[in-house]
């Protein structure tokens, strides 16, 4: 298939070098416009995009867009879901946004997300959840969530590796359980009628998503990490994520940080006392404290104590639920922002984290601002904090004067409703603020 991308004359190439991406004045960002409502949301937000750029840089800096194919529009072109040349763009480009993709339905591709995010090794999908004042919010303090979430993106059950009941694959996997486990085999209640998933956890996963969590923290000025995880059942997935954390914690960030694991082993040998005198000594001294939570228990906390989470870290699953949680209690997914990361190659991709919603496609209706907030942390991602700044004053700007979007505005007392189109040009004007 001839290529249906087109490189804007005069755009430069952002590169890596020395761990540090080198982005030029004129970069060139590759997107995917999305599927359903990506066609609206990407319009609005490709105009606070270029208008936060041009009011920061007075035209010293541009994005040179270059669009790629995914999901329906790529299949409509070429007849698949996922183009080669796609993969390939954002890998030679390293840095790309994209809207709400469809996942076909049927065999082949589970998701178009989850193959982007392996195709490309984007280990961590970054989540910051926070505030914006006059949101509507189901819980009473919504302004005490600031929080960003480090998903690990390329392991766990979201591997795939599943059986399902009644297939070959699924007999030849419990036979393989029967004959070399027969212990573990026997704690199946129903065998017969039961499909299989397989959970992998690695130390090297762990190890890179812990330690892009800690340096995170340590840059942003943040005040913990904490680990998430269910490792008092599942012990040797989930628990050894756990001990991995501590130990990336420790033998590579050694006086920058404080870890329960340290508290715990005082406790042994001083008493409790003394190790609570040392952690309090160690966060005046502005350590970085890394902690760990049960799974469950973090649903309840980051509820009713949510000033005591900051970054959290977490595998595969557990923060798909909990990103979506979060996001809930400062306004929904409809504001919530998402960023799919490699910090070693300098590959990301930032996107909508919400769906393709196609009843509503092409009214010019729906909330652009996860796009927009994602398009705040690409901002920031290339060391281009004055673009991001505007963005979230533009933002700020647009909701405290209560024009909003269909979705806030049936929640909100005396609000304008505006369209998609008119909440992206609300966002530029109140840029200016």
């Amino acid at each position: 298939m001839a290529s249906t991308k087109i490189i804007p004359a005069g755009g430069g190439k952002i590169q890596i070098t020395d761990g540090k991406l080198q982005v030029p004045d004129n970069a060139i960002i590759p997107f995917v416009e999305g599927d359903g409502t990506g066609r609206d949301i990407w319009r609005a937000s490709k105009r606070v995009f270029d208008a936060a750029v041009e009011k920061a840089y007075q035209g010293n800096k541009n994005i040179s867009w270059v669009e790629v194919y995914a999901g329906e529009k790529a299949f409509n072109k070429s007849g698949s879901w996922l183009p080669e040349e796609t993969i390939d763009t954002f890998q030679e480009f390293l840095v790309g946004i994209k809207g709400p993709l469809t996942t076909p339905v049927g065999g082949g591709i589970r998701s178009l997300n989850v193959a982007l995010r392996k195709a490309l090794d984007l280990y961590v999908c970054q989540r910051p959840v926070r505030y914006y004042p006059g949101v509507p919010s189901p819980v009473k303090h919504p302004e005490y969530v600031d929080m960003v979430v480090f998903r690990e993106n390329t392991e766990d059950i979201y591997t795939g590796i599943e059986f399902e009941h009644g297939t070959e694959g699924d007999e030849k996997f419990k036979q393989l359980l029967k004959t070399n486990f027969p212990e573990d085999f026997s704690k199946i209640r129903f065998p017969d009628t039961s499909g299989f998933g397989i959970k992998p956890i690695s130390k090297e996963g762990s190890y890179r998503l812990v330690r892009a969590a800690i340096r995170h923290g340590l840059e942003n000025n943040r005040r913990s990490v904490s680990l998430v995880h269910k490792g008092n059942i599942m012990k040797y997935t989930e628990g050894s994520f756990r001990n991995w954390g501590y130990e990336v914690a420790e033998n590579e960030f050694g006086d920058q940080v404080y870890t329960w694991s340290q508290w715990e082993r005082t406790v042994e040998s001083k008493g409790e006392e003394a190790a609570n005198r040392e952690q309090e000594e160690a966060l005046k001294a502005g350590k970085l404290l890394v902690k760990d939570v049960i799974a469950d228990i973090v649903f309840q906390q980051t509820i009713t104590r949510a000033r005591e989470f900051d970054i959290i870290a977490t595998m595969n699953l557990n923060g798909d639920y909990l990103s979506d949680a979060l996001a809930a209690q400062v306004g929904g997914i409809g504001i919530a922002p998402g960023g799919n990361i490699n910090y070693d190659s300098g590959h990301a991709i930032f996107e909508a984290t919400h769906g393709t919603a196609p009843k509503y496609a092409d009214k010019d209706m729906v909330n652009p601002g996860s796009l927009v907030l994602s398009g705040e942390m690409m901002f920031r991602y290339l060391c281009w904090p004055e673009a991001a700044d505007l963005i979230v004053k533009g933002m700020e700007g647009a909701i405290a004067a209560n024009t909003v979007t269909y979705d806030f505005h049936r929640l909100m007392d005396g609000a304008e409703l505006l369209k998609t189109s008119e909440f992206g040009t609300a966002v530029i004007q109140h840029m200016d603020d």
